[in-house]
């Protein structure tokens, strides 16, 4: 009785490893992404010289630009200025999500200028790239 008891489970427990899911018989497609990215750039250039853009491609390759303010002015730090370019930046993330993309990944980068060793302020660079099933 034992052994038949032992060799219908080992007979059951052969059985079930061959047996397959649907799942596993019609697996489901790969999900296609379209990618689509918005660029901030941020100037660092004392006294408020330089130039601050959001810039978005769209589909047809025109360029969108935004003006955001330079984290300089005449004065040093401008906080306030750091505070309007965090609004448009959200509010640009914020239509990209409402029109069903997925923020991805966000890269950042700097490049500082200098001439003749002397630093003259710089770029700072931050990369917003954002996803949606086609």
């Amino acid at each position: 009785m034992k052994k038949n008891l032992l060799a219908s489970l080992l007979l059951l427990t052969l059985s079930c490893s061959f047996l397959t899911t649907s799942a596993q018989m019609n697996p489901a497609p790969a999900v296609r992404y379209e990618y689509k990215q918005i660029t901030a750039v941020e100037s660092v250039v004392p006294g408020g010289l330089g130039r601050s853009r959001i810039l978005t491609t769209d589909d047809n390759g025109q360029t969108r630009e935004k003006e955001l303010k330079n984290f300089y002015s005449l004065v040093g730090i401008n906080f306030d200025n750091i505070t309007n370019n965090d609004r448009v930046i959200v509010e640009r993330l914020n239509d990209f999500s409402n029109e069903g993309w997925e923020l991805f990944s966000v890269i950042t980068g700097s490049n500082q200028q200098s001439s003749q060793g002397n630093s003259s302020g710089g770029i700072f660079i931050t990369r917003y790239i954002f996803r949606r099933p086609k």
